[in-house]
């Protein structure tokens, strides 16, 4: 039998106890795991780029919907001061004072020997501004809003060239005072005044005639 001497049996077995150092396979484990953390590491750091990204992003986009959501808001405001306003001139509108039946309320009126010459309608409108809800005490004032305070007076002129000139005046007064129209218009004390009464002079056709003047106060309306 033939005998087989392995001459680098030696060195071969020097070169396995090198391939299976401790120290070598440290190192490269060490070296894997240090790549791993770089890899980790890069990783992350792409993650909080994108978050920030996207964070910055968001806050853009809530800085755009704040700015939408305040204009809106003071959209909505004057809105509602318009709205307001269209809606005061609406009830002013549906409670205005029509000529049209003054005129036809006048029409109505007729006293023997009286005839008017003149009508004078003055319409005032004081604002009273409002007040904030305030609190007394343990009593709260509830808010008032802001209002328009409507005073009208009717000036008529007329001429009474009755038989008597004069003895009429205050039957037209009263046929003023009575009236359904004006009943419903006229102020509760002191509607009807006499403001100006002329001594009888003569006409053209030689019959005399007294000129005389009646303020109607209406009763006063806020708004």
């Amino acid at each position: 039998m033939a005998i087989r001497i392995n001459l680098l049996a030696e060195a071969q077995a020097a070169e396995e106890l090198r391939r299976r150092d401790p120290v070598k396979r440290v190192i490269i484990s060490g070296a894997l795991l240090v790549a791993l953390m770089l890899v980790w590491s890069s990783s992350l750091q792409l993650k909080v780029m994108l978050s920030n990204k996207d964070v910055m992003d968001r806050q853009t986009e809530i800085g755009l919907r704040t700015n939408e959501f305040q204009r809106v808001q003071s959209d909505q405001k004057k809105l509602a001061v318009i709205k307001d306003s269209l809606d005061a001139l609406k009830k002013i509108t549906e409670c205005r004072f029509l000529q049209g039946n003054l005129l036809n309320a006048l029409q109505q009126v007729n006293v023997d020997g009286v005839r008017l010459t003149k009508i004078k309608v003055d319409q005032n409108y004081a604002f009273q501004p409002g007040a904030k809800a305030q609190k007394n005490k343990d009593r709260v004032i509830p808010a008032r809003p802001d209002a328009v305070r409507e005073k009208i007076v009717i000036t008529l002129d007329a001429r009474d060239a009755s038989a008597n000139p004069g003895d009429q005046v205050n039957k037209f007064k009263a046929a003023i005072a009575g009236c359904a129209y004006f009943k419903s218009i006229l102020d509760k004390t002191n509607a009807v005044q006499l403001t100006y009464l002329s001594a009888p002079q003569p006409g053209v056709d030689g019959k005399p005639y007294v000129l005389f003047t009646l303020e109607c106060h209406l009763q006063e309306v806020t708004r």
